[in-house]
């Protein structure tokens, strides 16, 4: 009867119930994902690396080529490009499955015997009788929980990005 509480269980479990925990896992993984995706981007932000932002060639007239670079700045892994992915659940699905199975099986014998004696004038007879009633109930309950969960990435919020604004404060030269 032990292997009968395993199907009991998963049919208690009212689906409302079922329902809750579920929503309640998804809320917490979606802020622990969220969690980590905002760390990501503090790092990216945080993490400088030098970037030459132009580089000049000049062919002159005889042929030669030379490069200019402008100097280095520093920019944030954020800044070049890098994002941190962020994820959203698009998908999930509870499915309880119980599979059972009852046997019953029925023995039954009968045992006759008899004695019979006697002598002059007195006789006897016992009689015997056994009989074996065996009933054997047999049950088997596999129960089985699936839990599917899809999550899909989704783009950055727009506003992770931080706004270039470019400031050309050079003087315009001749036009050539």
């Amino acid at each position: 009867m032990a292997d009968m509480s395993v199907g009991r269980e998963l049919l208690d479990v009212p689906l409302p119930d079922m329902v809750t925990k579920l929503s309640l896992g998804i809320a917490s993984g979606q802020s622990a994902l969220d969690k980590n995706s905002i760390e990501t981007a503090k790092f990216l932000a945080e993490e400088k690396v030098p970037i030459v932002p132009a580089l000049t060639e000049t062919i002159a007239e005889d042929g030669t080529v030379s490069f200019d670079q402008a100097d280095e700045v520093d920019l944030s892994l954020l800044q070049i490009g890098l994002n941190p992915s962020f994820y959203q659940f698009a998908e999930a699905t509870i499915e309880v499955s119980i599979d059972i199975k009852t046997t019953t099986s029925t023995d039954t014998s009968v045992k006759v015997g008899a004695q019979v004696g006697g002598g002059f004038g007195l006789w006897s007879a016992s009689v015997r009788a056994e009989v074996a009633h065996n009933r054997k109930f047999q049950k088997e309950v596999h129960g089985t929980s699936r839990l599917f969960v899809k999550m899909v990435p989704v783009p950055p919020p727009p506003r992770i990005y931080p706004e270039v604004k470019i400031v050309d404060n050079r003087k315009p030269g001749p036009e050539k």
